[in-house]
Protein backbone atom coordinates (compact mmCIF):
# COMPACT_ATOMS: atom_id res chain seq x y z
CA UNK A 1 0.00 0.00 0.00
CA UNK A 2 1.05 3.75 -0.94
CA UNK A 3 0.07 6.84 0.86
CA UNK A 4 -0.65 10.16 -1.05
CA UNK A 5 -1.36 13.54 0.83
CA UNK A 6 -3.56 15.80 -1.20
CA UNK A 7 -2.55 19.34 -1.04
CA UNK A 8 -4.40 22.93 -0.79
CA UNK A 9 -1.26 25.15 -1.96
CA UNK A 10 1.25 23.55 0.14
CA UNK A 11 -1.03 22.17 3.08
CA UNK A 12 -2.00 18.53 3.71
CA UNK A 13 -5.68 18.25 3.85
CA UNK A 14 -6.13 14.71 3.43
CA UNK A 15 -3.91 11.94 3.25
CA UNK A 16 -5.30 8.81 1.44
CA UNK A 17 -4.40 5.22 1.13
CA UNK A 18 -4.05 3.64 -2.58
CA UNK A 19 -3.37 0.02 -3.29
CA UNK A 20 -0.16 -1.26 -5.02
CA UNK A 21 -1.87 -2.18 -8.22
CA UNK A 22 -2.64 1.54 -8.76
CA UNK A 23 0.56 2.60 -8.26
CA UNK A 24 2.63 -0.36 -10.32
CA UNK A 25 4.47 -0.12 -13.63
CA UNK A 26 4.16 -2.90 -15.92
CA UNK A 27 7.24 -4.37 -13.98
CA UNK A 28 4.86 -4.21 -11.02
CA UNK A 29 7.42 -1.33 -9.36
CA UNK A 30 5.40 1.04 -7.09
CA UNK A 31 5.91 4.42 -9.31
CA UNK A 32 5.05 7.95 -7.44
CA UNK A 33 3.75 9.62 -10.77
CA UNK A 34 1.07 6.57 -11.76
CA UNK A 35 -0.33 6.60 -8.31
CA UNK A 36 -0.21 10.32 -8.21
CA UNK A 37 -2.14 10.17 -11.71
CA UNK A 38 -4.33 7.98 -10.22
CA UNK A 39 -5.50 10.37 -6.79
CA UNK A 40 -5.81 13.02 -9.75
CA UNK A 41 -8.26 11.40 -11.88
CA UNK A 42 -10.25 9.35 -9.33
CA UNK A 43 -10.74 12.83 -6.83
CA UNK A 44 -9.14 15.84 -8.64
CA UNK A 45 -6.32 18.07 -6.88
CA UNK A 46 -2.82 17.94 -5.98
CA UNK A 47 -1.25 15.23 -4.99
CA UNK A 48 2.25 13.87 -3.34
CA UNK A 49 3.38 10.39 -1.59
CA UNK A 50 4.23 10.37 1.50
CA UNK A 51 5.77 7.74 3.63
CA UNK A 52 4.10 5.64 6.26
CA UNK A 53 7.36 4.45 7.29
CA UNK A 54 9.72 7.76 7.10
CA UNK A 55 11.66 7.07 4.33
CA UNK A 56 10.50 9.84 1.67
CA UNK A 57 9.95 13.50 3.04
CA UNK A 58 11.28 13.43 6.21
CA UNK A 59 8.06 12.69 7.80
CA UNK A 60 4.64 10.71 7.33
CA UNK A 61 2.59 13.52 6.26
CA UNK A 62 -0.99 14.44 8.55
CA UNK A 63 -3.39 16.40 7.91
CA UNK A 64 -2.36 20.32 8.46
CA UNK A 65 1.08 19.76 7.97
CA UNK A 66 3.24 22.12 5.31
CA UNK A 67 4.90 20.67 2.00
CA UNK A 68 8.15 22.52 1.51
CA UNK A 69 8.74 21.45 -2.12
CA UNK A 70 12.31 23.31 -2.06
CA UNK A 71 13.38 20.92 0.56
CA UNK A 72 10.87 17.97 -0.37
CA UNK A 73 10.18 17.14 3.31
CA UNK A 74 6.69 17.79 5.24
CA UNK A 75 6.76 19.83 8.56
CA UNK A 76 4.47 19.34 11.19
CA UNK A 77 2.55 21.95 12.54
CA UNK A 78 4.11 24.51 14.52
CA UNK A 79 3.29 23.63 17.78
CA UNK A 80 3.53 27.13 19.59
CA UNK A 81 3.84 30.56 18.38
CA UNK A 82 7.30 31.13 19.41
CA UNK A 83 9.03 28.20 18.04
CA UNK A 84 11.09 28.12 15.03
CA UNK A 85 12.07 25.94 12.55
CA UNK A 86 16.00 24.29 12.52
CA UNK A 87 17.72 23.52 9.21
CA UNK A 88 16.52 19.60 9.77
CA UNK A 89 12.86 21.41 9.63
CA UNK A 90 11.74 20.51 13.18
CA UNK A 91 10.36 22.92 15.59
CA UNK A 92 12.88 24.09 17.91
CA UNK A 93 11.47 25.52 21.61
CA UNK A 94 13.72 29.51 21.98
CA UNK A 95 14.91 27.47 25.40
CA UNK A 96 16.38 23.73 25.12
CA UNK A 97 14.30 21.05 27.14
CA UNK A 98 15.51 20.56 31.08
CA UNK A 99 18.23 17.62 30.94
CA UNK A 100 17.78 17.13 34.15
CA UNK A 101 15.81 13.90 34.56
CA UNK A 102 12.27 16.13 35.66
CA UNK A 103 9.03 15.94 33.35
CA UNK A 104 8.09 19.53 31.92
CA UNK A 105 5.36 21.09 29.90
CA UNK A 106 5.88 24.21 27.64
CA UNK A 107 4.36 27.32 28.72
CA UNK A 108 3.78 29.68 26.24
CA UNK A 109 2.88 32.53 28.28
CA UNK A 110 6.47 32.32 29.88
CA UNK A 111 8.24 30.66 26.82
CA UNK A 112 9.78 28.62 29.03
CA UNK A 113 9.59 24.75 30.35
CA UNK A 114 7.62 24.31 33.47
CA UNK A 115 7.96 21.09 35.67
CA UNK A 116 5.34 18.83 36.03
CA UNK A 117 3.48 19.23 39.26
CA UNK A 118 3.01 15.63 40.38
CA UNK A 119 -0.46 15.42 42.24
CA UNK A 120 -0.26 14.38 45.97
CA UNK A 121 -1.48 11.11 47.42
CA UNK A 122 -3.93 11.50 50.27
Amino acid sequence: MAHFAQLDGNTVIQVIVVANEDTADEDGNEVESIGIQFCENLLGGTWIQTSYNDNMRKQYAGIGYTYDPDADVFIDPQPFPSWSLDENHDWQPPTPYPDDGNSYVWDEASTSWKQNEVPSEN
